[in-house]
C-alpha cells in the first residue's frame, strides 16, 4: 500500500477519529481506485500527484458499468474527495482535484419507519420466562427508546449504565460521546436483565449485552434477534435495527419534539441528516388530517 494512503489512514483513525470499519471502507475505495489506474496503465504504478480528472471520471464509468448504485459510487466519490483534499493539505499535489470531482445526483429515499401499535406488539414479542427473551427485550427497548445504532449498542459496557439518572452514556461516530435518556419501560427491561446477566455472563465480560454462552453479542446475532421479532409482527423491506432508530426519531418529532434536540439524540452531525425525518412526520400528518378531517379531499 502506498505509503500516503497509509498516512491517510493513520489520518482518519487517530485524527477524524473514524471507526475501524469506516477506516476500512476508506481502505477498500482506496484499493479499488488504484488497481482500476494499474490496468489502466498495464500494471505501471500511477503516482497521485500525476492523478488527473481525466482518470477519475473513466473510474467512475467503470463502475457505472459494473452496476454498481448511485449511492455506492457517491461512497467512493466521498472518499476521493476526501483523499485529495488531504494530499492538497499535505502538498503531495497542488492542483485541486477534490473540488472537480461531484456528487452522484440520486432521489432521497424516506426510511421506513413503524407505528406506534406495531412497535408495542415488537416489544411484547420475546419470551420473558427465558434469558434470551429478557435480554432480546432489554435490545429492542433500547433501540427504540434510545434511538440507538447498531455499533452503538454492541459497546454499551456496564459502567455506560447511568439508570439513577435514566439515562446511558452512548460512544457514537468519531468517538464522539453523548447522554440520552431512557424511558420507564427500557430501564425496567434493562434491570430485568441485568438480575439474569451477572449469572450468564463470563468473567471479565463488561459488555452489556452477551450470548447465552456468557460471551460477548456481535452484530450478526443482534441483527438476526432485532429482524426475527419484527417480521414476527410486521412485513416490512428492511426488518433491522435501524427501522427502530427512525421510529425513535419519527414518533419524536411526531409529538412535537425539537428537530434540534432529535439531531443531538441521535448523535447526527449535521442537522440536514435529521430533516428527513421532518418529511416523513409531514407524510404521517397528512395521512391522518386526510383520514380524520371530514372536509379533506373533498371538494366544495
Amino acid at each position: 500500500m502506498d505509503k500516503t494512503v497509509r498516512s491517510y489512514l493513520r489520518y482518519l483513525a487517530l485524527e477524524k477519529r473514524y471507526s475501524p470499519q469506516t477506516v476500512k471502507s476508506y481502505s477498500t475505495d482506496l484499493s479499488q481506485f488504484s488497481d482500476f489506474l494499474s490496468e489502466l496503465s498495464d500494471g505501471y504504478d500511477i503516482a497521485w500527484k500525476n492523478i488527473n480528472k481525466k482518470n477519475i471520471r473513466h473510474f467512475l464509468m467503470e463502475l457505472q458499468d459494473r452496476g454498481l448504485g448511485k449511492r455506492s459510487i457517491a461512497r467512493k466519490v466521498a472518499t476521493l474527495k476526501s483523499y485529495f483534499q488531504y494530499l492538497e493539505k499535505q502538498e503531495v499535489i497542488i492542483n485541486s482535484l477534490a473540488s472537480s470531482i461531484k456528487m452522484p445526483r440520486f432521489d432521497q429515499k424516506l426510511p421506513e419507519f413503524l407505528s406506534d401499535e406495531e412497535i408495542k406488539d415488537i416489544l411484547n414479542k420475546p419470551d420473558l420466562e427465558s434469558f434470551e427473551g429478557l435480554r432480546d427485550r432489554a435490545i429492542l427497548e433500547l433501540f427504540y427508546s434510545c434511538g440507538l445504532r447498531l455499533a452503538e449498542l454492541i459497546n454499551l459496557k456496564l459502567e455506560d449504565l447511568m439508570l439513577r439518572e435514566n439515562a446511558i452514556r452512548v460512544l457514537g461516530k468519531g468517538k464522539k460521546e453523548r447522554i440520552i435518556p431512557i424511558g420507564k419501560h427500557a430501564k425496567k427491561a434493562i434491570l430485568n436483565y441485568l438480575d439474569k446477566r451477572q449469572k450468564k455472563a463470563q468473567v471479565g465480560i463488561q459488555e452489556l449485552f452477551v450470548l447465552g454462552s456468557g460471551k460477548k453479542m456481535y452484530a450478526m446475532a443482534i441483527q438476526r434477534l432485532v429482524k426475527k421479532h419484527i417480521n414476527e409482527v410486521v412485513n416490512v423491506h428492511t426488518a433491522s435495527p435501524h427501522i427502530l432508530r427512525h421510529s425513535y426519531a419519527t414518533h419524536l418529532l411526531d409529538e412535537g419534539a425539537n428537530i434540534r434536540v432529535v439531531k443531538d439524540l441521535l448523535g447526527h452531525q449535521n442537522l440536514s441528516t435529521t430533516q428527513v425525518y421532518t418529511h416523513l412526520s409531514i407524510e404521517h400528518l397528512q395521512r391522518v388530517y386526510k383520514k380524520a378531517h371530514p372536509k379533506a379531499d373533498k371538494k366544495e
